[in-house]
């Protein structure tokens, strides 16, 4: 099950899982499945604001602790605000199963929730080594002048 402490690799591992699940084993589990996919939601928002040495808010908005990580993720970062409609859009799809868990559409909500969730752990994930090489600190500038420099085919 999914924890706060998730880590990424064991996170993408779970939602492949869940993703590969037949319709009978999701449908059944939908209400559960869907508490577990926000939660990793927030476990990946979590780790990009412990990485930034922010300290994770234990607030929501419109509900959500998710949406309220990712407020507070982009706060100081526009770049973040590119995951904010996938946070909404799996906020919206695990609602659509807590409404009506046993619509016949339950397990394909769950199914495509998942792969949202997923694309939310590797637009952080992404995000979280771009930082990591120094993309936007100013010692880093040089490094990748030369390295564009190379690419272009001059030495």
């Amino acid at each position: 099950m999914a924890t706060a402490s998730l880590p990424a690799e064991s996170a993408t591992e779970r939602l492949d899982a869940i993703i590969a699940l037949p319709d009978t084993a999701l449908a059944p589990a939908a209400s559960s499945l869907a508490d577990e996919l926000l939660t990793i939601g927030e476990a990946a928002l979590t780790s990009w604001l412990t990485a930034k040495g922010k300290t994770p808010t234990t607030s929501t908005v419109e509900s959500f602790r998710l949406l309220a990580l990712h407020r507070q993720g982009a706060r100081g970062d526009p770049s973040f605000n590119a995951c904010r409609e996938t946070c909404r859009e799996l906020v919206y799809l695990t609602n659509c199963v807590r409404a009506a868990p046993d619509d016949a559409d339950a397990a394909r909500l769950i199914r495509l929730a998942a792969m949202v969730a997923r694309h939310l752990l590797l637009f952080i994930d992404g995000k979280l080594e771009v930082a990591g090489l120094g993309e936007f600190c100013c010692s880093s500038r040089p490094l990748r002048l030369r390295e564009t420099a190379h690419a272009a085919g001059n030495p």
